[in-house]
């Protein structure tokens, strides 16, 4: 790996595409904001991971592998979250009036996730599932697990950004 610029940092990440989950360290600028950094303009077309390890199913069992770098192409990528420990502030103001959290799960590749989705009170799940139906959906307070990996106990962590349109919702 080059050495970072003055103004750049890394970030362990995990990434989900449908057959596979990544866990490596993203170069994002100094004051990126990594939870939700899928969701800004300058997300690039393919997602470098250094030191990357890699977990494919499709086979029985699944295959751990590992390398200096993988490119990953964004549209792909199903699901993301910082690694924890890590995590950034959340992106809502628990303030905010007429808000509310609602369960929710998911089938995100061959992990289930439960969580919460934050919400109009005044609005239908499937109405909200709709209108969040491009671009990026924040899951609060997610648990990942995994059938095909039952040693691996659930993960929780703060704040998962899914892409609405590559996973199942379930209530």
């Amino acid at each position: 790996m080059e050495n970072l610029a003055s103004d750049e940092k890394t970030t362990m990440v995990m990434l989900y595409t449908q057959n596979s989950l990544i866990r490596g360290e993203v170069v994002t600028k100094e004051s990126a904001r990594v939870g939700v950094w899928l969701r800004t303009q300058g997300v690039p077309n393919l997602i470098r991971l250094i030191k990357p390890s890699v977990m494919l199913f499709g086979g029985t069992p699944p295959r751990p592998l590992s390398y200096s770098e993988i490119y990953v192409p964004t549209v792909t990528v199903i699901g993301f979250h910082m690694a924890p420990p890590n995590s950034d502030p959340l992106d809502y103001d628990e303030n905010e009036k007429n808000r509310s959290m609602e369960p929710i799960s998911l089938l995100m590749g061959t992990f289930t996730v439960k969580g919460s989705i934050r919400m109009a009170t005044s609005a239908a799940i499937a109405t909200s599932l709709e209108v969040a139906y491009s671009g990026w959906l924040s899951i609060y307070n997610a648990e990942i697990s995994n059938p095909f990996l039952p040693q691996m106990p659930p993960m929780l962590v703060p704040l998962l950004l899914a892409s609405p349109s590559r996973v199942n919702f379930m209530r």
